[in-house]
């Protein structure tokens, strides 16, 4: 599915701005429903990934749950429509407040990332005298081959825990008035391009699980993440993420005891095709042995190319019919790292040219911030 973009309002309208293809996005929900529900899989949405508000309550409507890694990001779920009960509570610095939150509204399960945490939801959970419903979440040193600020399962990552410490935590949680030990949960990392670490991920849960059986313990539901990626080169040819593939791995592979829970947290596989950064041309500027097409868009709008050297496809708009030429697409922050793309090829850049910045979905608008006191980017649906 192409995405098409209402170029009249897009003129009128003020730049830099979101634009949405609510379209692509009800595709893409009713491809993951169909694709995990082959096999009665559970998806949660990530909400980092985006927390427009109307996107939000499409993925809610649609019937996903809410993986959340803050109080405001709980707030905005159950703001959106989400069942409390489908929310998840993952990050390793949980203020008391957030977890009161959580405990308040009686989300689904807070995925604890060390001991020290958990005694803290025990004991606020006894204060309040609510239980509290946590999963262990673990850290199984597997290289997701993605940047290094986005890989989340190596050992030296901050997240989650040693596999050597879970059985004592289990039984700390089944000692406890306060705690229900509902699982396991898993995140290896994000923009994931190949299957081999989820297989490699299907083996490390499988061997554990054998060996937490092995002392008695038994598991109710499994959380192995996300970190699907898309085609940020091609979005147009690769709309969509291969949810088919990614599903089945986990059906061939990873072993589920009778009755088991399999959970999953999507986020830019979910949203990230859907939204493109409109920005307009300011000036083009001839340098020495460079094109530049100065844009009213910068790396406050859209951090990723700043923080992660991440690429995205950048399209004229408005150029249809004119001679390409190269440019480097660059932002008017006071940084020499406000620059979208080097070398792209374009029809002829003009000022007043609508530029569109795609698969800027996912980490975009809700990463975007007043650096030079500038206004935060509109959106358009």
């Amino acid at each position: 599915m192409k995405t098409v973009f209402p170029l009249e309002r897009l003129r009128r309208a003020s730049t830099p701005l979101y634009y949405y293809d609510m379209e692509l996005l009800g595709q893409t929900l009713d491809m993951i429903r169909t694709s995990a529900g082959r096999f009665g899989y559970h998806v949660h949405y990530a909400l980092k990934a985006n927390a427009n508000p109307a996107i939000l309550r499409m993925i809610s409507e649609a019937g996903l749950g809410a993986d959340t890694v803050s109080g405001g990001e709980i707030a905005a779920a159950v703001e959106a429509g989400f069942k409390a009960s489908d929310i998840v509570f993952a990050g390793v610095g949980k203020t008391d407040a957030e977890i009161l939150l959580g405990l308040r509204e009686g989300i689904g399960c807070f995925n604890v990332e060390s001991l020290q945490e958990l005694e803290v939801i025990e004991q606020l959970a006894l204060r309040e005298g609510l239980k509290a419903r946590v999963a262990l979440r673990v850290n199984p040193n597997i290289d997701a081959h993605t940047h290094h600020y986005i890989t989340t399962g190596l050992e030296e990552n901050k997240f989650g825990l040693d596999m050597s410490v879970v059985p004592d935590l289990i039984h700390k949680c089944m000692a406890s008035p306060a705690l229900v030990f509902m699982g396991l949960h898993f995140h290896i990392g994000s923009q994931i391009t190949v299957m081999e670490p989820y297989r490699l991920l299907c083996e490390y849960i499988n061997s554990m699980q054998d060996d937490l059986e092995r002392q008695g313990l038994t598991v109710e539901t499994i959380n192995v993440g996300g970190g699907l990626g898309i085609d940020y080169e091609c979005p147009d040819e690769h709309p969509f993420a291969d949810f088919d593939r990614y599903f089945s791995l986990f059906h061939d592979n990873l072993r589920l005891r009778r009755g088991q829970q399999l959970h999953f947290e999507l986020g830019r596989a979910v949203v990230a095709q859907c939204g493109s950064l409109i920005t307009r041309v300011l000036y083009v500027k001839e340098g020495v042995g460079k094109r530049f097409a100065i844009v009213d868009a910068g790396m406050t709008d859209l951090i990723r190319p700043a923080l992660y050297q991440a690429h995205h496809a950048i399209q004229n708009l408005t150029g249809e019919g004119r001679p390409e030429l190269k440019y480097d697409v660059v932002g008017p922050i006071c940084e020499s790292s406000d620059v979208f793309g080097m070398n792209e090829t374009l029809p002829e850049v003009r000022r007043g040219d609508l530029l569109a910045l795609r698969s800027a979905g996912a980490y975009g608008e809700v990463m975007a911030s007043r650096y030079n006191l500038r206004s935060l980017p509109g959106c358009m649906i």
